[in-house]
């Protein structure tokens, strides 16, 4: 624990909440700003384009008065005729010469100059020819459905001169002709690009009786427009700039206290506990902030004590396994010293070879087997399989093995009575419940006849020489200390030169793959005949390692105990 793997996590840090938020607050006012000056523009850019819309039909309103119908009836008439060549030059000549026409050009004159207005002309529509239009006649300017009656442009050397024809905006054409047709100023606003500026024309139809008889037209230039857009630009930018100093100044101070300081005493606190022992500060705990802040600390404190607790605790308990594990390293090596292990057990004993193994599923385990001779005579085998793992059955096992093996050593030649004697003592007291199962074989060497009980194990195999093994099934006694007064049945067997035996537990027939397959005795029966003739030692290794490939990866459940045994006879000897 004392170990930092992951290094000092403060100075790994280089982009801390302040600078991002100070960073979040300018992007959050600058898209404000942009978003109010962009709205705002528009807004003030339609109302300002209404405003001047508005004025330019009061000044095109003003200046129908200086008319009388007849005079522009008469205006309108003569420019039509003349724009048809039904009328000359002589004609145009006498009216703008006249000091009627000259009277009007004045006012029209001095109203555009007091409106501030670029021009105040005005026209007949040639109605045919504003229907008659199309791209290629614009292009060759050779459209023009308006004919000029009067024109006060700002700059004399460019007004046109009664009769002369002009054009309209294209885009217009269409509103024109309504208006022409309905004696109605039409809504649309008539904004363009000159040199000058944005120029708003407004055309004010004149009608008398429902009939178009002239247009008014007057171009204001909104000359403002720009400058006031400029000025409401530089005044939301300058607002901004002082809202966002005050903004940022202020939420820096609060967000700084009320939230990084603390979460920064958070987080420090934390990388000193996981780099320093599991050391707890009292910082955590002086964290108010009555929020969720204050909750995240007293979690973190409240996680930094259950860990500094658990690693307590865990320390103890490694050191207690570590200890149970010793002695149970000691339990093993005393099981394993309680079976016979080295072989051959009796080298000057040539009627037979046995060798057996037991292999653990945990540290210890409750298989055992055992083989002893009773007499110069008489050998006794044993394989057993007690209930349960671990401990319990362990010492069970113990007891078992050594209660079986007394009676046995006492010259009791009948395996049925041997099981009997060690099942009354193991019943005393079984308050756990444990019971064994158990094949016990005695075999007379010098004839090779036998006598064998099974209390609830395993069924053996038979090799008669030159042959294969085969399993020997007979109906089984029940099994050892399972309950009192058990009378075991036993039955006879004999063994001839070249014949082999072999016992095991269930651990062998039970092997369990990781597809939940039982490895069988089928399996068994095949490694076993293998090579049937090998010695017993070869023979507990060829199905040990058929076991463990059927297994594979798969964890092992239960111990695995295998005895082989072949009988050579006397004449070997």
């Amino acid at each position: 624990m004392g170990t930092n793997n992951t290094g000092n996590t403060s100075r790994k840090i280089k982009f801390g909440l302040a600078p991002k938020f100070v960073i979040g607050m300018i992007l959050i006012v600058l898209c404000v700003t942009t978003a109010a000056i962009i709205v705002g523009t528009r807004t003030y850019e339609n109302s300002t384009s209404e405003h001047y819309n508005t004025v330019a039909y009061q000044t095109a309103h003003v200046a129908s008065g200086y008319f009388t119908e007849q005079e522009l009836r008469d205006y309108a008439s003569l420019v039509a005729r003349y724009s048809k060549g039904e009328a000359d030059i002589s004609e145009i000549d006498a009216v703008t010469n006249s000091d009627r026409y000259k009277e009007i050009f004045e006012y029209i004159d001095k109203l555009r100059s007091r409106m501030g207005a670029n021009d105040i002309f005005v026209s007949w529509c040639d109605y045919d020819e504003l229907l008659a239009y199309t791209p290629e006649k614009a292009e060759a300017k050779e459209w023009n459905p308006i004919v000029y009656i009067m024109d006060s442009y700002f700059d004399p050397s460019l007004q046109f001169l009664m009769g002369n024809k002009g054009t309209v905006y294209p885009d217009y054409r269409e509103d024109i002709a309504w208006s022409v047709v309905n004696g109605k100023p039409f809504e649309k606003k008539i904004i363009t690009d000159y040199q000058f500026g944005h120029i708003l024309t407004a055309s004010y139809p004149v009608a008398f009786n429902g009939e178009t008889v002239a247009f008014i037209s007057v171009e204001i230039p909104m000359l403002t427009l720009e400058s006031d857009i400029s000025n409401y630009i530089i005044h939301v930018l300058i607002a901004s700039g002082i809202v966002m100093t005050i903004l940022l100044a202020a939420g820096i101070i609060f967000v700084v206290q009320a939230m990084i300081k603390p979460i920064g005493t958070v987080a420090l606190e934390a990388d000193k506990f996981v780099g320093s022992d599991a050391e707890i500060s009292d910082k955590l705990g002086m964290i108010k902030t009555h929020d969720e802040i204050q909750l995240l600390s007293q979690s973190i404190l409240r996680m930094e004590i259950d860990i500094k607790d658990y690693i307590e605790n865990i320390t103890k308990i490694t050191a207690e396994k570590e200890r149970i594990g010793a002695e149970l390293n000691v339990a093993t090596q005393i099981q394993a010293d309680m079976l016979p292990s080295i072989f051959p057990p009796f080298p000057d004993r040539n009627e037979f070879d046995i060798f057996a193994t037991m292999t653990p599923a945990k540290e210890v385990g409750g298989d055992f087997y055992d083989f002893f001779l009773i007499d110069d005579d008489h050998i006794a085998m044993v394989m057993a399989d007690v209930s349960g793992k671990g401990v319990p059955a362990a010492l069970f096992m113990v007891i078992a093995k050594t209660l079986i093996k007394n009676h046995a050593q006492l010259g009791e030649l009948s395996p049925a009575k041997v099981l009997m004697r060690a099942n009354e003592q193991l019943c005393e007291g079984n308050e756990a419940e444990l019971f064994v199962t158990v094949w016990l074989g005695i075999l007379e060497i010098s004839t090779g006849k036998g006598k064998a009980a099974n209390a609830g194990h395993e069924h053996p195999t038979l090799r008669r020489k030159g042959g294969k093994y085969e399993l020997v099934e007979y109906r089984h006694s029940p099994a050892v200390a399972t309950m009192d007064g058990i009378r075991f049945k036993e039955h006879d067997f004999e063994l001839h030169p070249g014949d082999s035996l072999f016992v095991y537990t269930d651990g062998v027939a039970e092997a369990t793959n990781s597809q939940n397959e039982l490895y069988g005795t089928e399996r068994m029966l095949d490694a076993l005949n293998k090579d049937p003739n090998a010695s017993p030692k070869t023979i507990l290794e060829n199905v040990k390692r058929s076991v463990d490939e059927f297994v594979g990866e798969a964890p092992q459940f239960d111990d695995i105990t295998m005895l082989g045994f072949t009988y050579f006879g006397t004449e070997a000897t």
